[in-house]
């Protein structure tokens, strides 16, 4: 995979694998703190206390999935990292439709969807850190279906036969690449293709939605479009729109 890398032109270090962590993101944290360099990829076999966004459990069997952290550390100013988990999930989607060749797509803001009833098979966590950013990716790669939660799929139950190291070795490169983009555009999501990207492969988009709010609220509506700062727009029925930063979205399906 280094040598493949490599040959990309890849300029981040060489990832490293550990085989039993609590947490990627919380190792990645740790080495961010003491100068690690931009684009340090950890790689685990298993996760003993893995994180999903709204602070949920994200559980794998070994080496079932691939689950993995990245370090950046972007020059844009802060009010457009918003766009970095983004970027991240775009960079999934390339990959996986690149080297497994199953129908995906991607959920509001970053949750990959696989199949015709676009089930869950990723997720992906962004946490700022002492002015870098984390950014946490788990993918169920060979997770058997008995081995899922209800809602959820892998590549392996969607028919797809592919190799953790394969699909890692795809995602880094396409991670790098869209990151580089997004860098030299200073952060701006039109200017660097970001945008328009993610309009191409959202499938909330359009979608009748029930988004989760703090304190057991809830708004519904429908999701109109993404703000500049990336966040979910949503329309009510009485037409008026809201914003969302950070929510759980619930596509809601007719019966």
């Amino acid at each position: 995979m280094r040598d493949e890398l490599a040959l990309r032109g890849s300029r981040w270090p060489a990832p490293e694998f550990l085989s039993t962590v609590e947490s990627t993101n919380a190792e990645v944290a740790a080495a961010g703190r003491t100068g690690a360099a931009e684009g340090f990829v950890l790689v685990a076999g298993e996760q003993s206390g893995g994180r999903g966004r709204l602070d949920r459990y994200w559980v794998s069997p070994r080496d079932a999935g691939l689950t993995l952290s990245v370090l950046l550390r972007p020059v844009p100013p802060a009010s457009t990292w918003g766009w970095l988990p983004i970027v991240a999930g775009l960079a999934l989607l390339t990959a996986v439709r690149a080297r497994c060749g199953v129908e995906a797509t991607l959920k509001w803001p970053n949750d990959l969807l696989l199949g015709p009833g676009q089930a869950k098979a990723a997720g992906i966590l962004a946490e700022s850190v002492d002015g870098a950013v984390v950014l946490g990716i788990g993918v169920n790669v060979t997770t058997r279906p008995d081995e899922l939660p209800d809602g959820a799929t892998s590549l392996l139950a969607q028919g797809a036969l592919v190799s953790r190291e394969s699909l890692l070795a795809e995602l880094v490169y396409a991670l790098e690449s869209r990151y580089a983009a997004w860098t030299a555009a200073g952060g701006d999501a039109e200017a660097s293709g970001v945008m328009a990207d993610y309009l191409r492969n959202c499938a909330t988009l359009g979608c009748e939605v029930t988004v989760q709010l703090p304190e057991s609220k809830t708004l519904s509506g429908t999701a109109a479009g993404i703000d500049p700062s990336g966040g979910l727009t949503v329309r009510t029925a009485d037409g008026s729109l809201s914003t969302v930063v950070a929510a759980d979205v619930v596509h809601v399906r007719p019966l």
